[in-house]
């Protein structure tokens, strides 16, 4: 776990978070999906959301309770200091999402975007998934996504995990019910592309 952390507190220390390759100027398809199936009053976390702007887009949007998670601290000061004041209606947690203490049946949004495709240990998947059925509500949405089959094999240095849309979902199982998927092709700020896949689930 050490060493998982160290990893991702070098990239943010070493690389303007505008440069790395997932950065988005605005999460335009994470925002629509949870505007889509999420009033403001709604409780959403943010799994890996680190230095993102998703945080910025909610919170302009009018949602107020919003929490951020990520492995690296360096990233969430990021989104601190960028929200200024506002950072203080945000709860913020420098976690290992796999074995953070999160509280039972709190949100009605869990969103991931490119964190589960870096737990390449099934193990890991299992305690990811065992999180969100502690964490999120019957009947709360989730989020995912993740690098699709026409994705890298590595990011950061690190493998990945690619996925269709049905062994995307079949990672959650039964107690998730599939309500769509979608298809993203992202560009890099160095010019190249990334296949993502959305699934957007309901918690049984």
């Amino acid at each position: 776990m050490v060493d998982r952390r160290q990893h991702w507190e070098k990239v943010y220390s070493s690389k303007a978070t505008d440069q790395v390759s997932w950065f988005q100027p605005h999460a335009a398809s994470s925002l629509r999906l949870i505007a889509d199936c999420a009033g403001t009053d709604a409780h959403i976390i943010d799994v890996g959301g680190g230095a993102s702007v998703l945080v910025d887009d909610l919170l302009d949007t009018g949602y107020r309770n919003l929490t951020v998670l990520d492995l690296a601290e360096s990233a969430l000061a990021v989104s601190r200091a960028r929200l200024g004041a506002r950072a203080q209606s945000v709860q913020w947690i420098a976690a290992d999402v796999t074995r953070a203490d999160l509280p039972a049946a709190r949100y009605d949004v869990w969103h991931d975007r490119a964190v589960f495709h870096f737990l390449t240990d099934p193990a890991d998947r299992a305690r990811y998934v065992d999180q969100v059925l502690k964490s999120v509500k019957p009947g709360g949405r989730v989020i995912i996504a993740a690098f699709g089959p026409g994705g890298p094999l590595q990011c950061s240095g690190l493998d990945v995990v690619r996925y269709a849309p049905d062994a995307l979902h079949a990672e959650f199982g039964a107690r998730f019910r599939l309500i769509g998927h979608e298809t993203e092709i992202h560009r890099t700020p160095a010019g190249g592309e990334q296949e993502f896949v959305y699934c957007y689930c309901r918690r049984a």
